[in-house]
């Protein structure tokens, strides 16, 4: 079965960094797109930052851009969301997907209906 599994979050001040990583099981992860996504209760999923199956192509959501970065590590089966100057705004649970069907990202902020696989998701709280 497929395993999506994030870790890494944390309290953090404002300002600061942080790095979430998702580690996926049970698919051949390099033909893949990853995601990651971020919600608030009561909120809709809000699409962060997408990377292609082979790491080549990367897109953000305007609000985190300039200050996230992800990255994937296929050997590894893992994809990474290094966070910067962290606001409070950042505060949310947040989610790594899988997309399966094409392999590729949109431009702009990830829609969670092109994804299929989700992990439990890792809480990210921003002091201040």
């Amino acid at each position: 079965q497929v395993q999506v599994m994030e870790t890494g979050g944390s309290l953090v001040e404002t300002g600061g960094s942080l790095r979430l990583s998702c580690t996926v099981s049970g698919l051949s992860f390099d033909d893949y797109a990853m995601a990651w996504f971020r919600q608030v209760p009561g909120k809709e999923r809000e699409g962060i930052s997408c990377i292609n199956y082979s790491g080549g192509d990367t897109s953000y959501a305007d609000s985190v851009l300039g200050r996230f970065t992800i990255s994937r590590d296929n050997a590894d089966n893992t994809v990474n969301l290094q966070m910067t100057r962290l606001k409070e705004v950042d505060t949310a649970m947040y989610y790594c997907a899988v997309e399966r069907t094409s392999g590729y990202c949109r431009e702009g902020e990830p829609l969670e209906t092109d994804f299929d696989f989700w992990g439990q998701g890792t809480q990210v709280t921003v002091s201040s």
